[in-house]
């Protein structure tokens, strides 16, 4: 540091320091990744956003969180990758060029523009060399690519299947645009089911695989997160077997069981109002009803309805007792989940117990606790496994045991078998959108469908187009696009008009930024080796499903097609908590969004950083509140005032007594960062750290040596380059150093300058606190106990009274046990 100088004090001008720095920062490179490097690589990543069009405090925890990061395994001497994108096609685009007659790609392209300029502004460490949008053709080409790829592997098929339909609107709707059984764009119009041709992916082929690689992100991801994917998966054991249908009708009903040991106390069968055999057992008024249970149904968890059922008029037969039971159609019961027909079982199931209750239907209990005898009018469903009673030649056999044998005796007598079934179904991928990725396929009627060839890769969207929000499919209407010749033999055929779903764009995209401009494949194998698994994914929890679901089914398909070696994308998994503002979720419509360029305007890009790493764990929710945004930025410029007036100081005492408190607190500080970055995230702890540092700083500021405060400058700006870049760098800066601070070499802790001189140890009387001592470490037992006995503060509680015992924990602890 230079010392041949005085200077005063500065203000703190946050605009004047990060737009100097914004400026020139911008087209450095010191972000870029580096190829063929020597150096460990690590790749932090936070998930792509939909470019909104503007940035809110939200996103700027989410993405803090990812930038101190990165700057921090800079500083450690790594290889950083930490690039960014935009998740760029959806129907907000769509929705947008209806109301504002502006076409989607003008649209997104214009909030992405907006949205970068937040980025940079906030000096947020990404390499834009690599920047991906999922909705140019460069990108979605290989979304093509891949499915057919799919396709040739029998992973991607087209079947029908039921769809949300808004009548008015002559269109299909997502499942989030339906709310409350009704089109969200009018709510006088009862949403209801249409059966359509649709695409889908094979994920179930993948379903046992997803289920047990969870084993390798064990302690790198969330166990919330897992145990979400493992229970949207679903996977269950047991076996399906087939009730015959009673005359008159004709045929078997086959059902799911997850305990066949239950069966004898099966007493009616319920049909998903959609299965297949309900248009030969349901007579015309039946059929209505079941149309109203599926359209009720719709955009709706069947969880949240009330539960409802109706009697078919027919019986069907238990295959083991040969007792006919009742065939009813219940709107609960699924026709994506199992056979789409369950056996109820009231004795022994909740769900079934509630319904048969309500409709007065038998309840028979055939399982009995296994140190109990049955209950014979039961109150309740006793759903545990016990001994089954009343179970023909299986009577008084343990649940499981009665499980694995009845099965067998299903399987040898031809009416059913041991079945494994998962509650994940194939994922399908089509939209009836325009703004998405076209599917590659053509359909001829001599040929059939046939894919296009991938030398005609990308289908490219049409640029004009007129988006009604009516109709099935924008892209019908464009005869350009869908008259097309069939590659197979040559004669007049029509292109699919149905678009891909968006998680398809954002279900491979980190690997596209390891070789975001390559024209002949997806990516270099070999790019992938080097950075891949990526060492830190980070994102909202709500992303859990679907998201990180599919990623990891392409994830698998990518290593199966021979493009990839890895069969998890992200060795570790973050998700922060949400940001709330003053005390309420943010909303437009409340308008209470806290808007990222305001933020950068009134307080400083630092400052909103700062706020958002220091007022909570960032897997916890914050609150964003002015006054505490206020006060980081007092901080910030408390920082600022001492830096640049002890910066050429000339009057420093020489070498003390005072330096040593000043620096033990100061590799304390650093101890307590540097392990924090290892673990566990807590950057709140991390920032009050530092403000302790300070006030240390503050009050020996006359009495510490030069070198002293040049080794305390030198190292806050240092460990404030993660969470305050602009900042730091400014007092690098003043400092006389060269080069961005956040390639700078990360300062190591002294252990022994860390510790402490004397220990603390609290003293409690019988297990409260007393006070608290200070003593040599490694200070002799009973030495301990007269010190603690002794002090002032906890005299008053054991004068005059009798001590049982003193329990001692060196250097950490007494505790006097009295009457």
């Amino acid at each position: 540091m230079d010392v041949t100088a005085v200077m005063s004090e500065k203000q703190y001008d946050h605009n004047q320091i990060e737009l100097k720095w914004h400026a020139r920062w911008e087209n450095a490179g010191f972000y870029k990744a580096e190829e063929n490097s020597p150096k460990p690589k690590f790749y932090v990543l936070e998930m792509l956003p939909y470019p909104s069009g503007t940035l809110h405090i939200g996103h700027i925890r989410n993405y803090s969180i990812g930038d101190a990061l990165a700057r921090y395994q800079w500083m450690r001497g790594f290889n950083v990758l930490h690039p960014m994108g935009w998740d760029a096609f959806g129907l907000p685009a769509e929705n947008a060029a209806i109301a504002n007659q502006t076409p989607p790609r003008q649209w997104t392209l214009q909030n992405i523009a907006a949205m970068k300029r937040t980025h940079r502004r906030f000096g947020f460490s990404y390499d834009w060399d690599r920047e991906v949008t999922t909705c140019e053709p460069e990108y979605y080409r290989w979304n093509q690519w891949f499915f057919l790829k799919m396709f040739e592997r029998g992973l991607a098929y087209r079947k029908r299947a039921l769809l949300n339909w808004c009548p008015k609107c002559a269109t299909v709707l997502a499942n989030e645009q339906v709310v409350e059984g009704c089109c969200w764009r009018h709510d006088d119009t009862p949403v209801e089911q249409r059966a359509l041709d649709q695409w889908f992916l094979k994920i179930t082929d993948y379903a046992q695989q997803l289920l047990d690689d969870m084993a390798q992100l064990e302690g790198g991801w969330p166990e919330r997160v897992l145990t979400m994917q493992r229970n949207w998966i679903g996977r269950s054991e047991g076996a399906e077997v087939d009730f015959g249908l009673a005359a008159p009708a004709k045929g078997t009903i086959r059902v799911f069981t997850t305990r066949l040991d239950t069966i004898f106390g099966a007493t009616c069968v319920i049909l998903a109002p959609e299965h297949p055999l309900n248009g030969q057992l349901l007579d015309q008024a039946g059929q209505a009803r079941a149309k109203a249970m599926v359209d009720e149904r719709a955009g709706r968890d069947p969880g949240d309805i009330e539960k409802e059922g109706f009697f078919t008029g027919h019986f069907a037969v238990n295959p083991y007792s040969g007792e006919k039971v009742p065939v009813w159609a219940g709107n609960f019961v699924l026709m994506g989940y199992g056979t789409g027909a369950i056996m109820a079982v009231p004795a022994h199931d909740q769900r079934d117990f509630e319904f048969c209750t309500k409709y007065g239907i038998a309840i028979r209990p055939v399982i009995r606790p296994v140190a109990g005898s049955l209950e014979t009018n039961p109150r309740e469903a006793f759903p545990e496994d016990g001994v089954l009673e009343h179970g023909g030649q299986w009577s008084g056999l343990a649940s499981e045991e009665a499980r694995r044998a009845m099965s067998a005796y299903a399987e040898k007598n031809g009416f059913g078998k041991a079945a494994i079934t998962f509650r994940i179904k194939d994922w399908g991928i089509s939209r009836q959108r325009y703004w998405g990725t076209p599917i590659p396929m053509i359909h001829c009627a001599h040929c059939g469908i046939v894919p296009v060839p991938e030398e005609q890769l990308p289908v490219i969207l049409p640029a004009s187009i007129e988006i009604t929000g009516t109709g099935r499919s924008p892209l019908e209407s464009v005869p350009e696009f869908v008259n097309v010749a069939c590659p197979r033999c040559g004669g007049a055929a029509r292109r699919e008009t149905d678009t891909m779903d968006t998680f398809i764009d954002s279900s491979w995209y980190f690997y596209r930024y390891c070789d975001p401009h390559n024209s002949r494949m997806p990516f270099d194998p070999a790019k992938i080796a080097y950075w891949f698994e990526i060492d830190q994914y980070i994102g909202g929890v709500e992303h859990a499903i679907l998201h990180l679901i599919y990623s990891r089914f392409f994830t698998k398909v990518m290593r199966d097609i021979g493009l990839i070696k890895n069969s998890e994308p992200a060795r570790r998994m973050f998700t922060q908590g949400m940001v709330i503002a003053e005390g309420a979720k943010m909303s437009k419509s409340k308008g209470n969004v806290v808007g990222a360029d305001m933020l950068a305007e009134r307080f400083g890009a630092d400052t909103a950083r700062m706020f958002v790493l220091f007022a909570a764990p960032p897997e916890k929710e914050v609150d964003w509140r002015s006054e505490g945004a206020e006060g980081i930025y007092r901080f910030l410029g408390r920082v600022y005032r001492f830096a640049t007036r002890n910066i050429g100081r000339t009057d420093f005492p020489a070498p003390n007594s005072a330096d040593r408190e000043v620096l033990r607190k100061l590799h304390q500080t650093l101890k307590k960062i540097t392990e924090d970055f290892e673990t566990r995230w807590h950057f709140n702890t991390c920032i009050s750290s530092i403000m302790e540092l300070m006030n240390v700083l503050y009050a020996a500021e006359r009495d510490i040596s030069a070198e002293a405060m040049c080794a305390a400058l030198e190292n806050l700006a240092l460990m404030l380059a993660p969470f305050a870049p602009y900042l730091s760098q400014e007092i690098w800066e003043e400092l006389g150093k060269q080069g961005p601070v956040f390639r700078h070499p990360w300062p190591a802790f002294d252990p022994e300058l860390a510790r402490e001189d004397l220990a603390e140890v609290v003293v409690q009387v019988n297990g409260k606190l007393r006070g608290r001592i200070h003593v040599a470490f490694g200070m002799a037992e009973q030495n301990l106990i007269e010190q603690a006995r002794a002090d002032e503060k906890v005299r008053p509680f054991v004068d005059g009274k009798q001590v049982v015992k003193a329990i001692v924990v060196p250097d950490k602890l007494v505790n006097f046990v009295v009457r």
